[in-house]
Formats: C-alpha cells, sequence, structure tokens
C-alpha cells in the first residue's frame, strides 16, 4: 500500500523524524494550539517525536506530514488516530504495527497560520476520508473539535461528516461528528472537491 499521496494541491507523506521544524511549528504556537490543548515546551515535542512517527494498520494509523506540492512546503498535518476518552492525548501504545486499533479512529488536521484561509483543510479532510475509504478497511471514522472551533466544525460538515451532538474525547466534551464508509460511497464524487 502507498502511503505517500496526493490531493491537488497537496501532498502527503508518513511524518518523520526529520518533521522536527514542523511539530515545533504547530505546538510551540498559541494560535495553532488555541482548541487543541496548551502550547508545548520543545523538550516534550521532540521527546513526543517517537511516538508520533509510530504506524499502526498495516501503516495506515498515523499522522502525515501535508507540504505545498507547488513549494515542497510543510504546511500542517493529518491524522488517523485512535480517539482518547479520558486522556488529553492519544494512547500510542495503541499505534502497534500491524495491529488495528479498537475503538473509534478520528482524523484532524492542524495547519501552520500561514496557510489558513486558502481552502487546504478541506482539501485535507476530502483527501484523508478518501484514503481511508478507499485504502484502508476502516467502516467509519469520526472527528472531534472544541465546541468553540466553528472553523473547523465547518470544514468537517463541508467534507460530508453527520455531526452527532456532544461526545466524551480528551478528557472534556467535544462538537463530535462520523462519517460511515457506506455513506461516504453513496454520495459519489459529488464532494470530491
Amino acid at each position: 500500500m502507498n502511503l505517500a499521496f496526493t490531493s491537488d494541491r497537496l501532498s502527503y507523506r508518513p511524518l518523520a523524524m526529520d518533521d522536527l521544524g514542523l511539530a515545533l511549528a504547530l505546538f510551540t504556537d498559541e494560535a495553532v494550539t488555541r482548541y487543541v490543548g496548551e502550547r508545548q515546551t520543545p523538550e516534550a515535542i521532540e521527546r513526543s517525536m517517537p511516538d508520533c512517527v509510530r504506524r499502526g494498520g498495516d501503516g495506515c494509523i498515523g499522522i502525515w506530514c501535508v507540504l505545498r506540492r507547488d513549494t515542497g512546503e510543510k504546511i500542517g498535518t493529518t491524522v488517523v488516530l485512535p480517539l482518547p476518552i479520558e486522556s488529553d492525548d492519544t494512547d500510542y501504545s495503541l499505534v502497534v504495527p500491524g495491529e488495528w486499533p479498537q475503538g473509534d479512529l478520528e482524523i484532524g488536521y492542524l495547519l501552520r497560520p500561514g496557510a489558513w484561509g486558502r481552502g487546504y483543510a478541506t482539501e485535507i479532510g476530502h483527501r484523508i476520508l478518501r484514503f481511508v475509504f478507499e485504502d484502508t478497511r476502516l467502516e467509519e471514522v469520526v472527528a472531534v473539535t472544541d465546541p468553540e472551533n466553528h472553523a473547523s466544525q465547518h470544514v468537517l460538515r463541508k467534507i460530508g461528516m453527520r455531526e452527532e451532538g456532544m461526545r466524551r474525547a480528551y478528557a472534556t466534551e467535544c462538537s463530535a461528528f462520523r462519517l460511515e464508509r457506506s455513506t461516504w460511497q453513496a454520495r459519489g464524487t459529488s464532494f470530491d472537491r
């Protein structure tokens, strides 16, 4: 299976240890972390990189680096990861090579502020869903946001995810979304862009 893929303006590849600079840019930026937890120290980010590059489910579970195709600039990440319920971070012990974790798997993304407002989040959302439902055995995925993160909720609606109200995730109450393979297949190509 090819874990590197593209969309109109972006390319995606599994996150690697040499993406530490991107992780530092994302997780030390207060604007980026506003809705996803506290800013982290560079030392904590560096310590967490071995977990962040782990892959499970035949490589299909993990984090991808997102790059602009025209410049090669690293603009963010997208994920398919186990959804934490009573923890404020992913349980990377569930990301095991060759194994598919039990429980809900979430999709998500983080973008550097310079990439905001350009439609990249929607493009990433469509492409990671396409990967999930064309290239993996997953039957559904979820996404959660801070209840105040209306921009991300708009993106999730736009890519066809169904709102489910509030649910427990990341040790707090979150706005929840879900999409099943059958729904994704039934909508055809009308949501491809």
